[in-house]
């Protein structure tokens, strides 16, 4: 620290030692703010923070990358990829026939035995060739389509999981079952946060989460590495506001005993990680209650960029909203966002359902990619969009089809990715992949390389082991192929 800067005006040593001496408690915090906003602190700030850095500090990568951020989009119910951005001329030719022997895989049982008895059922929406690359996109994605150039399609992703419980928690968290870290926290873990004034990684949905909150959930890895959800209707984060009734001074004075009990209490239990992450909530709190109405205020932004997400109109208005936030959210240095689209279950009607779920987004995602490359964003945010799983060629019930974790779609845009690309490939029918296979943890381990994490060495120690978002898994690393030209 500078010996002659302002700090050492005080006579106390340090600025921190004058706060922990004034018995201020959380209202130090409050203190610790002002003082930041003064210029003549800056020097005694950085030093401080350079010398002492918190667990959420930013920290440095395994190796360069140009990806810094990750918008994760997420489409839960599992999206039929031969609906999207899987053709399949051959299905189209055996419409309504029975699945010839090829089709029922051995080792897989209960799906065989489904199979045998379901008719084939070609997609209901028509591919067109995008950009430079000709990169073929379903009508029901032609705004996004219009990006082809940008994106790479990974067609070849796999796992083991045929229900949406496992499936969702492999996607999610790499893991079969529930309490493992999400990606979201994982990434957070690895590189910190650039943001001091708001949540490093965020959560919205535009329907409803239920049961699903593991999705950013942070398991085994310190609570304060978890998500924050973000609603899109009324206030956007719980509790930021103080009530009406109670003034700055009571407010100061409840904060001060919290925080004198809370550490207390913490002294005691320092292995519980919850209780850390309360207290450091409580700082992040204070600090937010400036910046996240300011985040969330879209009021200021050009009415043709609100057009751009689909805000001017009822269908896309909702998701497009979100995916405006999330542009905001990166710019101000939020780490990962998660952006839910609900309801992609086709059992039954796929093409309807599907239908009116691409209407709600495919504008929106369009605007998200276009408006992040105009402003320069784009080359170090990473953009994926997958489902937990893809959805059979074969129909069932009334015109749907059924869950298929063999073969389904991922695409990949930004984050330093030369697009107009498709890597792997599932059969002819669409069932299963077969070149160039990618099962979710290499899907995992590419997002980590191009945001420069080794997911090898991203590991956490816990009940005996070092633990990774991998696992043992993740041999094909697809980053190199992706940004190559």
């Amino acid at each position: 620290m500078n010996q002659t800067g302002c700090g050492r005006s005080l006579k106390t040593g340090s600025r921190r030692e004058f706060l922990a001496k004034s018995g201020l408690g959380f209202g130090a915090v409050a203190l610790n703010y002002l003082l930041e906003r003064d210029s003549a602190w800056a020097s005694v700030v950085k030093a401080e923070k350079d010398s002492a850095p918190g667990p959420l500090a930013a920290k440095p990568a395994h190796f360069p990358a140009k990806a810094k951020s990750v918008i994760f989009i997420f489409l839960q119910g599992g999206p039929s990829h031969i609906d999207m951005f899987d053709p399949k001329p051959l299905l189209e030719r055996l419409d309504g026939q029975t699945p010839p022997p090829s089709f029922l895989v051995k080792g897989l049982e209960f799906d065989r035995i489904k199979a045998s008895k379901a008719k084939l059922m070609a997609s209901g929406f028509p591919y067109r060739r995008y950009g430079q690359s000709g990169l073929e996109v379903s009508d029901l994605f032609r705004n996004v389509g219009q990006h082809a150039d940008d994106l790479a399609v990974i067609r070849s992703c796999y796992h083991e999981s045929f229900f949406h419980g496992p499936a969702l928690n492999q996607v999610y968290s790499g893991a079969f079952l529930d309490g493992h870290p999400s990606v979201g926290s994982w990434v957070v873990y690895g590189m910190g946060s650039e943001s001091d004034v708001l949540p490093s990684f965020m959560v919205m949905t535009d329907g409803s989460f239920r049961t699903n909150k593991k999705s950013f959930g942070s398991g085994y890895l310190p609570a304060l590495y978890q998500g924050t959800w973000v609603y899109t209707e009324g206030a956007a984060i719980n509790n930021l506001t103080s009530p009406p009734q109670i003034g700055e001074s009571d407010q100061r004075l409840m904060l001060d005993q919290v925080h004198k009990w809370n550490h207390g209490h913490l002294e005691g239990r320092a292995e519980d990680s919850r209780l850390a992450a309360r207290i450091a909530n409580y700082e992040l709190a204070f600090r937010m209650q400036t910046a996240a109405p300011e985040l969330i205020d879209i009021s200021q932004e050009p009415q043709s960029v609100q057009r751009m997400y689909g805000m001017d109109h009822p269908t896309t208005g909702k998701f497009g909203r979100i995916c405006l936030l999330a542009r905001r959210m990166i710019e101000r240095g939020v780490r990962f966002v998660q952006l839910t689209s609900t309801d992609w279950d086709g059992h039954g009607e796929c093409d309807r359902n599907h239908r009116e779920n691409a209407q709600k987004i495919d504008k929106p995602i369009a605007g998200l990619i276009g408006d992040l490359k105009q402003r320069g964003l784009l080359e170090s945010t990473l953009i994926v969009c997958t489902g937990e799983f893809g959805r059979s060629p074969a129909m069932e019930g009334k015109n749907g089809r059924d869950h298929s974790p063999y073969g389904f779609t991922t695409w990949m845009a930004g984050g330093g990715i030369r697009g107009g690309k498709v890597i792997g490939a599932t059969d002819e029918l669409g069932y299963r992949a077969v070149e160039d296979r990618v099962h979710v943890h290499d899907l995992h381990a590419t997002m980590l390389s191009l945001l420069g994490l080794d997911h090898q060495r991203l590991t956490y120690f816990f009940q005996g082991r070092d633990r990774r978002l991998t696992d043992v898994g993740g041999q094909n690393d697809l980053a190199p192929r992706l940004i190559r030209a």
